[in-house]
């Protein structure tokens, strides 16, 4: 894909970052530690549903805009904010993100009424699409070889534990309560750590760049921007309103505004400029492929988590701690994966993501006829062997799948396809959350009626079993023989 030319280009990049021999793993630490609570944001917030619309008195639209709020900025911006952390520095967009989030988080904890929380999730929303693409932009370039590989694999790690954990340390939180804060503390807890990260960062990681240095592609950010917006906010809050006219002339504007992109993308990148994304990018079928296998895994992973933390507690009355702790299982199998990555890459190759995509799959599908079977009195034991399987498949899938798209990325391209990849999450699980949790409360009502929740958990983890055979679907459709295997570093 590369030309000599690029190659070299990248490699000084790469060289510039990382002065002297082996550098520690305290940017990895510390970069972790920012996609964390920028991963954890998004899904510790289920567990906190029910007390945010008491405390605040939230009707269902409140509810979603609290959820969408997050989620619509983070999909939209970040491929303008992996470009910016290319022109500008990714270290200086990283703090600059982080402080920003550790900000907004602090406005949302302190919010008062459903207004100032949608507004405080949105700048947090900002704020994150700043952070998010420059981590895998800053590991690509600080680490090289077999240390690179173990950095991505905590990166890996991060996103998971932050989504698999976040129901159950909401509910430590929400239950602990301390100070009388409640709910507020899921968002008060990020102050402390956004501002260690803001403090050390700047000390510990080292400064870098993309290839080229030149004009932020203001043209293409508004069509990127405003295409993506388009695709979001339809699908997020289109059933909540009845789908009002704008939203389905939104969802037509779309295509040709992404086309319109696409296009002025594809002209700035053979005629030398500077584009936001380098088209030349998707002509590794790799990554194309790749991304798309992406939406539909993390479609499946978020929406889940909402429909499970919604029969758990306002289907069968649990706590938010007991339905947190139904987690664990989900964890455990997570954890088991992903120490024994090595061995599972080793064993299973390129097809490491395809198989934990069947295992998901098999886990969701057991679900879906225990749940109905045992209703709303039966004992919750039953649930843990599918949601052990389930977390075993996530941990088989994430790092690998990433590996596999990031892994014919030259360093001057490191940043944008970073930003491609971390809008390609956040969309699946942006729309994933809308359009699962649509069918959830289409079956509950928006009052939830209790009798119906297991039959829509069913519903949607029918749907769920289809996306993860999708991406065992795609797996197969990407380059095998020639190309790197995902990262088998543990």
């Amino acid at each position: 894909m590369a030309t000599e030319e690029t190659t070299a280009a990248g490699t000084t990049a790469a060289r510039e970052t990382a002065p002297g021999a082996g550098p520690g793993w305290g940017p990895l630490i510390l970069v972790s530690l920012g996609t964390f609570i920028t991963v954890l944001d998004f899904f510790i917030v289920n567990v906190a549903i029910p007390d945010i619309r008491g405390s605040l008195h939230a009707d269902s639209v409140a509810v979603q805009l609290v959820l969408a709020g997050y989620g619509l900025p983070l999909a939209t911006l970040m491929i303008t904010s992996g470009r910016m952390g290319d022109l500008y520095g990714r270290r200086r967009i990283f703090v600059t993100g982080i402080s920003l989030f550790t900000v907004a988080s602090a406005c949302a904890g302190l919010a008062h009424n459903p207004g100032e929380l949608i507004a405080a999730r949105v700048f947090q929303g900002v704020a994150a699409s700043l952070v998010t693409p420059q981590v895998l932009a800053i590991l690509g370039t600080v680490y090289e070889g077999r240390r690179r590989a173990v950095a991505f694999n905590v990166y890996g790690l991060a996103i998971g534990v932050a989504a698999v954990f976040g129901q159950l340390i909401g509910g430590v939180l929400i239950v602990a309560n301390p100070a009388g804060l409640g709910w507020r503390t899921i968002f008060l807890v990020n102050v402390p750590i956004g501002l260690a990260a803001a403090v050390l960062v700047p000390r510990v990681v080292p400064e870098s760049h993309g290839g080229q240095r030149a004009r932020l592609d203001l043209a293409g950010t508004l069509l990127v921007a405003v295409g993506l917006l388009a695709i979001v906010l339809p699908l997020t809050e289109g059933r909540e309103l009845g789908w009002p006219a704008w939203s389905v002339v939104l969802l037509v504007a779309a295509v040709p505004l992404l086309a319109v992109f696409a296009r002025q993308q594809h002209r700035r990148s053979t005629r030398g400029g500077s584009p936001l994304v380098h088209t030349s990018l998707f002509r590794e079928r790799a990554f194309s492929v790749g991304l798309l296998g992406m939406v539909c895994y993390y479609a499946t992973m978020g929406s889940c988590f909402l429909v499970l933390s919604l029969y758990l507690q306002q289907g069968r009355g649990l706590s938010p701690l007991g339905s947190g702790l139904l987690y664990l299982p989900m964890g455990a199998g997570f954890f088991l994966a992903s120490s024994l990555a090595g061995k599972l890459v080793a064993r299973w190759g390129r097809q490491t993501p395809a198989v934990g995509a069947l295992l998901v799959a098999a886990g969701y599908a057991v679900l879906a006829v225990v749940v109905p079977g045992t209703g709303l009195h039966g004992s919750v034991g039953w649930l843990i062997a599918p949601l052990l399987i389930a977390g075993f498949g996530m941990g088989a899938v994430m790092a690998p799948l990433s590996s596999l798209v990031l892994a014919p990325i030259t360093p001057e391209h490191a940043a944008a396809a970073s930003g491609v990849l971390s809008t390609a999450q956040e969309i699946g699980v942006t729309v994933g959350t809308a359009v699962i949790g649509g069918i959830f409360f289409q079956s509950v009502g928006d009052q939830v009626r209790p009798a119906d929740t297991p039959g829509a958990f069913g519903v949607c983890l029918t749907v769920l079993v289809g996306l993860q055979l999708v991406v065992a679907l795609l797996v197969q459709l990407m380059p095998r023989g020639n190309g790197p295997e995902p990262s088998a570093a543990a």
